[in-house]
């Protein structure tokens, strides 16, 4: 069912915000961004996943975890190939293996995808990327998804849980086109509650509007270059340590002030 179904079956237990978007147009960075965000919130529990097999949130974050989706994916085959179990210890047994690969830090939760030696793994990954989304977000106020670039999680149906879509585009028109289609996919294979488009890396207000008049995304803001966010990227240092700085007031503007994720 798609995303303009409000309302059909039973309320979502927390909030669950997806970043997605084009490669290359910093979608990272906001999911990084927000993180620092959330992490100060003290009243919520919040789990951040590194949904994308390049794990570029788990670096910005310096946060490194022992054990992956993707580990788990492994120890489920060795399990099947010994047939060592009936599937019902099975589904038990994911479940709680999901649970112990999330990183804990204080009330922030931290899962990565990890990723596969072998292309032909990434149906499985996504299946089961999908059932630790839906199972360990009911635990937690607040799941934020660093998504893999473009529309492939989204088709697969990884991310039909999620309740806010976030676009993130820069000011090339075509990553404004992987934006769009992004949405039209997310029609059919997600239940979201709210979408909207965040332009990142432009230049004034002026270009962000300019270029979101081309689509009929609704605009939440955009976010200008930060000379913080470029020398905390260039040398490794943590997100969740970023001082207050530009971008990370407009991407708090945009997403909280602005009322699109209403925590």
């Amino acid at each position: 069912m798609g995303g303009h179904h409000h309302g059909e079956g039973k309320a979502p237990e927390g909030t669950v915000l997806a970043v997605c978007g084009k490669g290359g147009v910093g979608k990272t960075t906001v999911s990084a961004l927000l993180a620092r965000l959330f992490s100060v919130r003290k009243n919520g529990r919040v789990l951040l996943v590194d949904a994308d097999p390049a794990v570029g949130l788990g670096m910005a974050l310096s946060i490194f975890p022992e054990r992956t989706v993707n580990d788990i994916r492994e120890e489920i085959i060795s399990v099947v190939k010994e047939r060592a179990t009936d599937s019902l210890d099975l589904a038990a047994s994911v479940d709680y293996k999901l649970m112990q690969a999330v990183h804990q830090d204080g009330g922030m939760g931290f899962l990565s995808v990890g990723r596969p030696e072998d292309e032909g793994c990434y149906c499985q990954l996504n299946t089961l990327l999908r059932e630790a989304i839906e199972t360990l977000s009911a635990h937690f106020e607040l799941t934020l998804i660093d998504a893999e670039a473009g529309v492939e999680q989204i088709n697969r149906r990884v991310m039909r849980s999620v309740s806010h879509l976030l676009l993130v585009c820069d000011t090339t028109p075509k990553s404004l086109n992987v934006a769009e289609t992004i949405r039209k996919v997310a029609e059919e294979a997600v239940n979201y509650r709210k979408l909207g488009l965040l332009v990142n890396r432009a230049r004034g207000e002026g270009e962000a509007r300019a270029l979101a008049a081309r689509s009929d995304l609704p605009l939440l803001g955009w976010i200008p270059e930060d000379e913080t966010v470029r020398e905390f990227d260039s040398s490794a240092r943590s997100f969740l340590e970023l001082p207050p700085c530009q971008a990370l007031h407009a991407v708090e503007e945009a997403v909280l002030e602005g009322g699109f994720l209403d925590i």
